[in-house]
């Protein structure tokens, strides 16, 4: 104002000329600093762009290689522990009881019972082994009956305390039993005339014979090994029980 009104055009022009730069320089100042932090902030989102696009790089080489790595088989066909349950049925239907069967019907249990599948090699157990010498004690074909006069001459045994009962140990000679020739050494006694002795000790299994009265006692016996007539192979008490009857009756 002062130098306005002294009339001195060219110092007012000097400072209004300064004042503009001044801003000017204030307004580029401003820009940079603008300029500057936008940049900063413009580099920070391509820098987490850039470390979030790494990872994903990472994730997706990963994939593929765990794509290309062989798949172990799973085998689904675990080994059953069956631990004893079916170790009768086993000794009972082994490869000799139950014959062959058809490939395609062919399962493990049927390997593990020994139930082969037809093929041209012998057929043998592909489990533990199962036997051979299976003898049917539900089959009346396996059954022989002597009527014997005292004394028999036959020389009994007590079969193991699991079954119980007594077989035929040997006969002796001279005996009506040698001179019948029905029986066999190991020929297991199931009943006495029409009483059964099937699983009885010893003492009892004798005392029925020794306490019989008829002239010729009838003995029927089981023709197998004690395990097929007393085990889980076994006939069922009510079929021996009819079998007895019946051979009571056509004696």
């Amino acid at each position: 104002t002062d130098v306005a009104q002294s009339g001195n055009s060219e110092v007012f022009r000097r400072h209004r000329d300064h004042a503009a730069a001044l801003h000017a320089i204030v307004v580029v100042a401003s820009r940079r600093l603008i300029v500057k932090q936008y940049r900063a902030f413009l580099y920070t989102i391509y820098a987490t762009i850039m470390k979030s696009s790494s990872i994903l790089v990472a994730a997706a080489t990963t994939s593929c290689a765990n794509a290309f790595v062989p798949v172990q088989p799973v085998n689904s066909r675990t080994p059953l522990a069956l631990n004893g349950l079916f170790d009768g049925v086993k000794e009972a239907f082994g490869s000799g009881g139950m014959g062959e069967l058809e490939g395609d019907r062919e399962t493990p249990i049927d390997r593990w019972m020994g139930w082969n599948a037809k093929s041209d090699k012998p057929m043998e157990a592909m489990g533990s082994k199962a036997p051979t010498d299976f003898v049917d004690s539900m089959d009346t074909k396996n059954y022989v009956t002597a009527s014997l006069t005292k004394p028999m001459g036959i020389v009994f045994e007590e079969n193991d305390a699991e079954f119980g009962g007594i077989f035929v140990l040997d006969i002796s000679e001279g005996s009506s039993a040698e001179s019948d020739g029905t029986l066999k050494p190991g020929d297991q006694l199931v009943s006495v005339g029409d009483s059964k002795v099937y699983g009885l000790p010893f003492e009892e299994a004798l005392g029925t014979i020794i306490d019989s009265t008829e002239e010729k006692v009838s003995l029927t016996f089981f023709r197998g090994p004690s395990k097929f007539l007393y085990g889980a192979a076994g006939a069922s008490q009510e079929w021996l029980d009819s079998f007895i009857k019946e051979a009571k009756v056509e004696a």
